[in-house]
């Protein structure tokens, strides 16, 4: 035996080592299959994303064949524009052949324009006189300023711009392309106006068919003014009436303030309507429809004034020599170089509001200013700017707008009338603050009012074709001036005015005439006809000779009253002559409001321009041109006494007051 105890060697079983050798190789195997599957998933990414980029490779190729497509297109466009506005021009020149110049309009044109831009729910006056912001056909109206303020882009309608740019909504107030002369009146009021149109002082040629061309201007879809019918079958009877009236009256029917209308009918027949209705239908405004051409239709045009070199509102302040321009913080003033210059004119105060300042008006002492916005009247100390009263009424509901478009002071400076969308005039007591009487009557908004210098009546216009006298005793309506010319699609009354004795009273109207009427029958006394576009103003003259008014052609005119020629009651007149003593141009846009100092030396507009323009009558030369606000100054008022003033309310939701003074003071 061995002293060591040796076991045999015994060698490691085998099958150990088999099992991990399966076990690695079942390893290899899972992940060989997970390799496999993240390759086939790699693949079809990486597929996926070359298809992905096939398809935009297509589709920028598309594109810029698109793209192609549309410069070719826009060229061809471009080109028929050109040819087309080339044979326009042509034709324009051709003043013999009246129907290539003007298209007839028809229905469709009329319903395809779109409504000027309104101060309230189903609004119409204000079509158009304002917006310069923006293009909201459904959005805010055009008199709710910033940032409520939708100012649409169109240009104006007038006969001296019929293209003035295409509508960019209703009232659009543009495409600044310059348009060709006497085409087819653009079918809107302008909107979005930012200062117009350079070429619109050019002044369009007299004649028939510049009166017809003006027709079809809208106020809102369907209520476009048609041009009139060729033929008046009922004018030769109309004629006769006028002529009897005038041989029952004795003498020369001239009244003692000179303004040569017939004498006043008996009462009983005021309130004959079929009376009236000859009065009215048989004037200068109907005896011969617009369109008609006839020899005695074409009037001697009127002087111009203001027009040409002689406008201010295209002239660069920059250009101007020092002494003959005023500059402000935010304003400035440029004077006719071609004129002398007679006045200054200074910033007095400036009243912020946070709606559109539709009208302003001073107290008959020049006291006190008011001034109308949504839903409130507020009444300023002149001397101060301290605002002294709201008038509110705070039975009228508290959804919606509700535009005060017209205010009035008594003359004893007592009351305050105010006129508004909701059809009613109001009678403030101002000491009060209260509503002492509620007019009521109107159909449609109220647009202006008026007091009688003794303040025993006052006037309204509406847009229901209407002008109504009401006593301020009782409140009574005492006659209702109604316009009933057949051939007059929307006669709403835009503006009175009492003449200064109180024996007639102006009324303007959308159908483009000026109305006077005699306050005590109420009978029409006359038609002044000659503007081509809807008439927004209307204001006397201090002696009441003479009147003035504003329009959307761009233009005022003044006119002669109680003229023979100018009587328009039916009579065989010589139409070579007319009331129409003067006509100023220089407002790149709409006239909106005219007055006139108390000394009758300055005539004063207010333009959807932005400015402000004082206009000599005499000679018919603008003094001077005023830019003050950055929307539409759709309001000026004169101060009738006192230190020089006059206020312009617009809307940038401002009313401000400035002098004006002679330079030698």
């Amino acid at each position: 035996m061995s002293v060591y105890n040796h076991r045999p060697m015994v060698p490691a079983p085998q099958s150990r080592v088999v099992e991990m050798l399966d076990t690695i190789r079942g390893e290899f195997d899972q992940l060989a299959q997970e390799l496999y599957v993240c390759k086939n998933q790699r693949d079809d990414f990486e597929h996926k994303m070359n298809q992905q980029i096939s398809e935009m490779s297509s589709f920028q190729q598309s594109l810029l064949e698109l793209e192609r497509t549309q410069q070719t297109q826009k060229k061809q466009y471009e080109e028929e524009i050109a040819r087309l506005r080339q044979q326009i021009e042509a034709r324009g020149g051709h003043p013999g052949h009246p129907q290539q110049q003007q298209p007839p309009h028809t229905p469709q044109q009329q319903q395809h324009q779109p409504p000027p831009p309104n101060i309230g729910p189903g609004s119409n006056y204000f079509g158009g006189i304002m917006n310069a912001h923006g293009n909201q056909p459904g959005g805010q109206p055009g008199l709710v300023a910033p940032p409520q303020m939708a100012e649409q882009a169109q240009p104006p309608h007038s006969q001296q711009h019929p293209h003035g740019g295409a509508p960019a909504n209703s009232g659009g107030f543009p495409t600044n392309q310059p348009p060709p002369p006497q085409g087819p009146p653009s079918a809107s009021a302008a909107a979005a106006y930012m200062n117009g149109n350079p070429a619109s002082n050019s002044n369009p040629p007299a004649g028939p068919n510049s009166t017809a061309a003006t027709a079809a201007y809208s106020q809102s879809p369907g209520r476009g003014m048609p041009t009139p019918p060729s033929g008046h079958p009922q004018r030769q009877p109309q004629q006769q009436q006028p002529q009897q009236q005038q041989q029952q009256g004795g003498g020369g029917g001239e009244w003692g303030n000179g303004y040569g209308y017939p004498p006043r009918p008996s009462a009983s027949n005021s309130t004959d309507p079929a009376a009236q209705s000859k009065h009215k239908s048989g004037g200068s405004g109907t005896g011969a429809p617009q369109g008609q051409m006839t020899p005695t239709r074409q009037p001697v045009k009127p002087p111009m004034a203001g027009s040409g070199p002689n406008g201010l509102a295209d002239v660069d302040p920059e250009s101007v020599p020092a002494n003959m321009k005023i500059e402000g913080q935010d304003w400035f003033a440029l004077f006719n170089p071609k004129t002398t210059r007679q006045l200054k004119v200074d910033l007095v105060h400036t009243l912020d509001h946070v709606s559109v300042v539709c009208c302003v008006k001073f107290s008959a002492d020049g006291r006190y200013l008011a001034a109308g916005c949504n839903r409130a009247t507020f009444i300023y100390d002149v001397a101060t700017a301290q605002r002294v009263a709201i008038l509110q009424d705070d039975n009228i509901k508290i959804e919606g707008d509700l535009y005060i478009r017209s205010v009035c002071f008594s003359p004893d400076g007592n009351y305050l009338a105010t006129g508004a969308e909701d059809m009613q005039i109001r009678i403030w007591d101002i000491q009060k603050k209260r509503i002492r009487n509620i007019l009521v009557g109107h159909q449609q908004d109220i647009y202006s009012l008026d007091f009688s210098r003794d303040g025993r009546m006052i006037a309204s216009g509406s847009g229901d074709c209407t002008a109504r006298i009401w006593s301020m005793a009782d409140g009574k309506c005492l006659h209702v001036l109604r316009i009933t010319d057949h051939d007059q699609k929307d006669p709403g009354v835009t503006s009175v005015a009492f003449s200064p004795d109180g024996r007639v009273i102006a009324a303007a109207s959308l159908d483009k005439m000026v109305r006077i009427w005699d306050t005590q029958s109420g009978i029409l006394f006359e038609r002044l006809e000659g503007h081509k576009d809807s008439v927004y103003s209307v204001a006397f003259m201090p002696d009441g000779k003479m009147l003035v008014s504003g329009s959307l052609d761009k233009t005022l005119k003044l006119w002669q009253l109680g003229t023979s020629e100018g009587r328009g009651l039916g009579l065989d007149r010589d139409r070579s002559k007319g009331p129409c003593k003067m006509t100023f141009t220089g407002h790149k846009d709409f006239v909106l409001s005219v007055g006139c100092t108390p000394d009758g030396r300055w005539v004063v507009s207010g333009s959807k321009d932005r400015g402000v323009q004082f206009w000599d009558p005499r000679t018919g030369q603008t003094q001077f041109m005023l830019q003050g606000h950055k929307n539409s100054v759709i309001s000026v008022a004169i101060s009738p006494s006192g230190r020089p003033l006059f206020a312009t309310g617009s809307g940038d939701n401002r009313a401000r007051i400035w002098s004006y003074d002679p330079v030698n003071t």
